[in-house]
């Protein structure tokens, strides 16, 4: 019987979940294991990595899965590089589902920078505001530069000391809305905004906000993916699935 993995994490991924349950489809959602309570799916649910492509195919040929769909976050580049090597060594088929990229608006003032480096390099010298919304695995890239007060905004509540002296921490889980965004910077005197460009709707409050407050955000292009099947919305998914003979 056909088999399909979803690798999911995001709100395009429990939509997608949705759709698959409806659709009496058999299916296993799969999570990287990061966020300590995630979003309940109408599927078999399992946590934690596949150990690299290698393991990935193992797993893809111990399950009889027949179809992958990556529906991680546009960030989560080692899982879509290792699905694209593991489907392409087990004869698996697969799609990305992808939201695509923001892009400026006038009166949007970006500053492209390719990875999270070149975003803590391209902060300024003298000490300054920073809402880093960037989640808590790449704070330790910003220790380079201690001297700003970063606004933190997590999921989870960080455990251990943070790698950055100068710290006020949120914990909240999106969508967010664009006038608690601009509340939340004005009330905490935010000059710069650092973000990735994952797309989508629920996370971009924060870059309408500093348009509205006229701040510059550094923005972190998404990595380079390998070439791959890609979809932006679940029903064009399910289009590709009903041509699998899966009784869609």
């Amino acid at each position: 019987m056909p088999r399909i993995l979803l690798l999911g994490g995001t709100t395009e991924a429990s939509q997608m979940a949705a759709a698959l349950a409806a659709a009496g489809l058999p299916a296993v959602f799969s999570y990287a294991g990061r966020t300590v309570a995630p979003v309940g799916q109408p599927l078999p649910v399992r946590a934690g990595g596949f150990g690299g492509a290698e393991g990935l195919a193992a797993y893809l040929r111990a399950e009889g899965v027949s179809h992958v769909i990556d529906a991680t976050h546009p960030f989560a580049a080692q899982i879509s590089r290792n699905a694209v090597a593991a489907c392409a060594a087990t004869g698996t088929a697969l799609i990305a589902l992808e939201r695509a990229p923001w892009q400026a608006t006038p009166g949007d003032h970006w500053i492209h920078v390719p990875d999270i480096a070149g975003a803590a390099a391209a902060l300024p010298t003298a000490p300054a505001r920073v809402f880093l919304a960037i989640g808590r695995q790449h704070l330790g890239d910003f220790a380079s530069q201690p001297q700003h007060h970063y606004l933190l905004r997590l999921v989870d509540a960080p455990d251990g000391t943070l790698p950055l002296p100068r710290t006020e921490t949120l914990i909240a889980r999106g969508p967010f809305r664009t006038e608690d965004d601009l509340a939340l910077m004005q009330a905490h005197g935010t000059e710069i905004v650092v973000a990735k460009n994952a797309g989508g709707s629920g996370a971009r409050a924060k870059l309408e906000a500093a348009r509205v407050l006229g701040l510059p955000v550094i923005l972190i292009d998404r990595p380079t993916m390998p070439p791959r099947p890609r979809a932006e919305k679940v029903v064009e998914v399910m289009g590709w699935l009903s041509h699998a003979d899966l009784g869609v």
